[in-house]
C-alpha cells in the first residue's frame, strides 16, 4: 500500500492533489476564482507557460539550461509585431499569408538563437547556463536597441481576436494550441527513436554516443526547439495583448525551469515527461492567479515562485536519492 502510494505521488499525483486543494482553497477565500472568465484567464496562461516550458524541458533532460528563452520571447515578438505591419503593407489583398509569413519568419529565428546556444554547448564545450546567459544578453539588446522600449504595432484584428482571444467550444484557442504541442512532444518522447535518444543523452551522453547515437547535432536540434518553442510563445502572448513588447517574458526563464521541475522534470538530466511538464504549469499559473484574486504584491509573488523552485528541487534531490540508494 505504502508503495502503491509512493509511486503515485511521484508520477504525479502530488501535483494534481497540489492544483484541486489550490482551487478550492482560492475558490473558497475569493468566489470570483469560479468566474468563467477568470478561469479562460488561467487556461491561457497556463498554455503558453507550457509551451515555453516543453522546449525547456527537453533541454534539462540532455543535461542543460536555457536561460534566453526569456528574451528569445521578447525578440519573437517584437519580430513578429514589425513583420506583420511590414508584410501587410507588401500584401494588402492577402493578409492571411501575411500573418503566416510573419510566424514563420518569427519561429525560424527563435530557432537560429537556439541552434546558437547549442553549436556552443555541443562543439565547443562551453557550459550552457554561462552560453545562454551571454545570448539573453546579445538578444535583449538587440530588441531594445531596436524598440527603444517603445511598443511596436501593426497586429491585424483578425488575429487578435482568433488566436489571442478566441475560443473553440467554450476554450481559449492558445489552450488549445498548448495541449496539441504537449501530445505532440508526449507522443514524440514516447514512441520515437528521438524521443528515446534524447532520454539517453542526459542519462549518459558517452554511453549514448557508444551506441550509435549522434549527440552533437541532437543537442544542437534540442536547443533549437527550445528557441522556437520561446518564439512561439512570444507570438501567442503578442496575439493577447496586441503589441510587441521588449519587455515581454522577462521571468519566463525561471517559470519554465519551475514548471519542469515542478511537473517531474531531473535536474540530473535522463528524466521528464510533457503531460507533467503541462501540470507544472498550470499549477504555477493557479497559485498566481490565485495572488492576484486575493490581492498579494507582485513581489511577494516573485518570492513564492523561488519557494515552489527551491521546494520542488529538493523533493527531486531527496527521490532521486532514494532512487539511487533503494
Amino acid at each position: 500500500m505504502r508503495e502503491r502510494l509512493v509511486g503515485m505521488l511521484t508520477s504525479g499525483g502530488i501535483l494534481i492533489l497540489l492544483i484541486v486543494v489550490t482551487a478550492a482553497v482560492t475558490a473558497y477565500i475569493q468566489p470570483r476564482f469560479l468566474n468563467h472568465l477568470n478561469i479562460i484567464n488561467v487556461l491561457r496562461n497556463a498554455a503558453i507557460l507550457s509551451i515555453v516550458s516543453l522546449g525547456q524541458m527537453l533541454v534539462i533532460i540532455v543535461g542543460g539550461f536555457d536561460l534566453s528563452v526569456g528574451v528569445i520571447v521578447a525578440f519573437a515578438s517584437v519580430e513578429t509585431a514589425f513583420l506583420m505591419g511590414l508584410l501587410l503593407t507588401w500584401l494588402p489583398d492577402f493578409p492571411v499569408l501575411a500573418v503566416i509569413l510573419a510566424i514563420m519568419l518569427a519561429v525560424a529565428s527563435g530557432a537560429l538563437i537556439g541552434m546558437a546556444n547549442g553549436i556552443f554547448v555541443s562543439l565547443f564545450g562551453l557550459s550552457p547556463f554561462m552560453v545562454t546567459l551571454a545570448m539573453s544578453s546579445v538578444v535583449a539588446g538587440v530588441t531594445f536597441y531596436f524598440t527603444k522600449g517603445i511598443p511596436i504595432y501593426g497586429i491585424p484584428d483578425f488575429f487578435l481576436t482568433g488566436v489571442g482571444r478566441g475560443q473553440m467550444f467554450g476554450v481559449p484557442v492558445v489552450a488549445v494550441i498548448g495541449v496539441a504541442f504537449v501530445a505532440l512532444v508526449a507522443l514524440m518522447q514516447r514512441f520515437t527513436s528521438l524521443g528515446r535518444h534524447v532520454y539517453a543523452i542526459g542519462s549518459n551522453i558517452n554511453a549514448a554516443r557508444l551506441s550509435g547515437v549522434n549527440a552533437t547535432w541532437l543537442l544542437i536540434g534540442v536547443y533549437a526547439a527550445s528557441g522556437a518553442t520561446a518564439a512561439i510563445t512570444g507570438i501567442l502572448l503578442t496575439a493577447r495583448i496586441g503589441s510587441g513588447q521588449s519587455t515581454l517574458g522577462e521571468t519566463l526563464a525561471l517559470e519554465s525551469i519551475a514548471a519542469a521541475v515542478v511537473g517531474g522534470v531531473s535536474l540530473m538530466g535522463g528524466t521528464g515527461r510533457a503531460e507533467r511538464v503541462m501540470l507544472g504549469a498550470l499549477f504555477l499559473a493557479l497559485v498566481s492567479n490565485s495572488m492576484n484574486l486575493i490581492r498579494i504584491d507582485s513581489k511577494f509573488q516573485t518570492l513564492v515562485l523561488g519557494v515552489v523552485l527551491i521546494a520542488a528541487v529538493c523533493i527531486e534531490l531527496l527521490y532521486g536519492a532514494r532512487r539511487r540508494h533503494g
